[in-house]
């Protein structure tokens, strides 16, 4: 009852509750951008390291995966140790390089990735098959439009070009056997993976046997960090990462998103909040004889205050589902702008949706909305009754 008596108020000044209702779009909609920016790259990021199953790295020590060139020796050596460990269920080895590919004009570079393919954690197929053969690659769609390649077709290939003679360094025929989305690499890269061993022969004897990292999976009830542990005792010339101490590291070096986030949302709360609470004090002030009417025919000061709070929740309430329309409109706009950074996975999202972020927004909303009517509906149920009707007689 006392909900639509407030609805019934409110729609006497159709345009202005309509624009009030536009506002707190707006509001909610930065607000609901602002909740999934704070925990949408942290969850998207962890999302994309669990992606294959692989909980440790290994990289050389003092480094991460491709922070550097480096590389570490005795790869064979370390793959056997780790398997020795009952809880480690899987081990890929990973061996990062360039590839060229001989053109009319010239040769195109490509990130090549030298992996085992059937314990890799870096690519998934989009179609074909994954690399039988030492001669076979699979390929990102960047790649094939460059190289104007397809399934099939058979390459010119070396881990180094000359410009000047114009010849490819330890050139090898690589056929593509399929063709697929790589999960660290970023928008618009050339990639190519191809096993391990045909790599290492590429780039040369300095490569034999190196890697540049190796991703671990242990088993599913093993302590990860224990693995970890025994892991640093057996190999002390690598440093090991585990997903816990990545997503830590990525905390340190993405709080600014966080403190951003919650600095606009507080923002879109005080537009929110300061937009009804003139919206019903305005209402409240058109109508003060009305209101006292109902106090001097013994209406409860507590029934006019309620009346006047679902005023400012219903218009908080009414607006909250334009505000996730637009909302998720604007986040995806703002993701393909942020997903642009130079070196940034493209499988790395900014803006993650999940269902309790919009009901954290709708909580925040409404209870902005609570606030909103609080002050004006109290100072309107304190009137003086006497007083206040001979002013509105007057």
């Amino acid at each position: 009852m006392l909900l639509a008596l407030a609805w019934t108020t409110l729609t006497r000044h159709r345009t202005r509750t309509l624009l009030a209702i536009l506002g707190v779009a707006v509001s909610a909609a930065m607000l609901l951008d602002m909740v999934m920016l704070s925990s949408g790259m942290r969850q998207s990021f962890r999302s994309l390291l669990l992606s294959r199953g692989f909980q440790i790295r290994l990289s050389p020590k003092g480094t991460l995966p491709f922070d550097t060139e480096a590389t570490m020796a005795d790869a064979g050596a370390a793959v056997n140790t780790l398997r020795a460990d009952r809880e480690i269920v899987a081990v890929s080895p990973v061996l990062g390089g360039q590839l060229h590919v001989a053109m009319r004009a010239g040769a195109l570079a490509s990130v090549a990735l030298g992996v085992e393919p059937d314990v890799q954690g870096d690519y998934e197929l989009v179609e074909g098959r994954a690399p039988a053969a030492p001669n076979e690659l699979v390929a990102s769609d960047d790649f094939l439009r460059a190289a104007s390649a397809r399934l099939g077709d058979t390459l010119a290939a070396g881990a180094g070009f000359d410009p000047q003679l114009q010849a490819l360094a330890r050139r090898r025929s690589l056929i593509v056997v399929g063709r697929a989305r790589f999960f660290y690499m970023p928008a618009g890269q050339r990639a190519v993976a191809l096993p391990l061993g045909t790599l290492q022969q590429m780039q040369g004897p300095a490569a034999r046997d190196r890697v540049s990292f190796f991703m671990v999976k242990a088993a599913p009830a093993a302590n990860i960090e224990a693995v970890r542990r025994r892991i640093e005792r057996a190999l002390p010339q690598v440093t090991v990462v585990s997903t816990e101490t990545a997503m830590r590291q990525v905390d340190e070096r993405l709080s600014y998103f966080r403190q951003l986030a919650v600095i606009l949302g507080a923002v879109s709360l005080a537009v929110g909040f300061l937009l009804v609470t003139t919206l019903v004090t305005v209402s409240v002030n058109e109508r003060l004889g009305e209101i006292v009417v109902m106090r001097a025919i013994g209406v409860l000061r507590t029934r006019v205050v309620v009346q006047i709070v679902l005023e400012g929740m219903a218009i908080m309430i009414a607006g909250a589902p334009l505000g996730l329309g637009l909302g998720l409109a604007t986040a995806r706009y703002l993701n393909s702008i942020l997903a642009s950074f130079p070196g940034l996975p493209a499988a790395i999202d900014f803006f993650l949706f999940e269902p309790h972020d919009a009901w954290t927004a709708l909580g925040l909303l409404t209870v902005v909305g609570i606030l909103a009517g609080i002050y004006p509906s109290w100072r309107a149920a304190a009137l003086p009754i006497a007083t206040t009707l001979r002013e509105e007689a007057i």
